[in-house]
């Protein structure tokens, strides 16, 4: 049986939580009292449900989120992308600390619904989107931020091209939040910020996990 209401199902199959690291934001999501905590890839597909992302925080995007959050300054009055947003937390921290907009860009659209789900939760507005935004010049923001992104040699490929197709003429500033998975691009990045962040064992085989803001500088 597919789903047909991603919204009900997102509200049913999440619970609120402060995020820890960045606690005066909280999401909707998943825990083990909900069924969808302990849903395999079998159950998940006969409801037409992609990898639920969404439902968790990962580490990558709690360190953007505590970076924006107490250096407000590197999103007052900008237009922000928040890319490969999960559950919206950074695009909710970017208007938190000041931003003109932000936007969160996800090909899920679980991802989306969820996003804009979690602004109304913490009393802000954001724009969703399920674009592919890969196939387009990034420049028309004044910020990327990418949480988590780095964890597929394709995918890490893509991200990277699409990153040095910025346009020269306007400048897009680029932070990124990595714990250094398995094909972080050191080389292209200059560190910022670490933070030891909360996360959940049964995701991260921890309970921290050493999690660092780089800002990214297209050749």
């Amino acid at each position: 049986m597919q789903l047909t209401d991603r919204r009900k199902f997102i509200l049913e199959q999440t619970r609120i939580h402060p995020v820890p690291h960045a606690p005066s934001i909280s999401l909707h999501l998943a825990d083990e009292d909900v069924d969808l905590w302990h849903m395999g890839e079998d159950e998940l597909e006969a409801l037409g449900l992609p990898s639920p992302f969404w439902a968790f925080a990962w580490a990558g995007g709690q360190a953007l989120a505590r970076y924006i959050l107490d250096n407000p300054e590197v999103v007052a009055g900008k237009h922000i992308l928040d890319f490969a947003s999960g559950s919206g937390l950074v695009a909710i921290a970017a208007i938190k600390a000041g931003a003109r907009s932000a936007v969160a860009a996800d090909i899920d659209p679980f991802a989306a619904d969820a996003a804009l789900i979690n602004a109304t939760l913490n009393s802000v507005t954001i724009k969703s989107t399920t674009e592919d935004l890969l196939n387009k010049p990034p420049s028309q923001y004044d910020l990327i931020c990418c949480g988590d992104v780095f964890y597929d040699p394709d995918m890490t490929k893509r991200v990277l091209n699409w990153l040095h197709s910025s346009d020269r003429s306007k400048p897009t500033h680029i932070l990124v939040g990595d714990p250094q998975r398995s094909y972080f691009p050191a080389s292209q990045l200059t560190h910022l910020q670490t933070y030891e962040i909360p996360v959940q064992r049964e995701l991260e085989d921890n309970e921290t996990k050493k999690t660092s803001v780089f800002t990214f500088l297209p050749q």
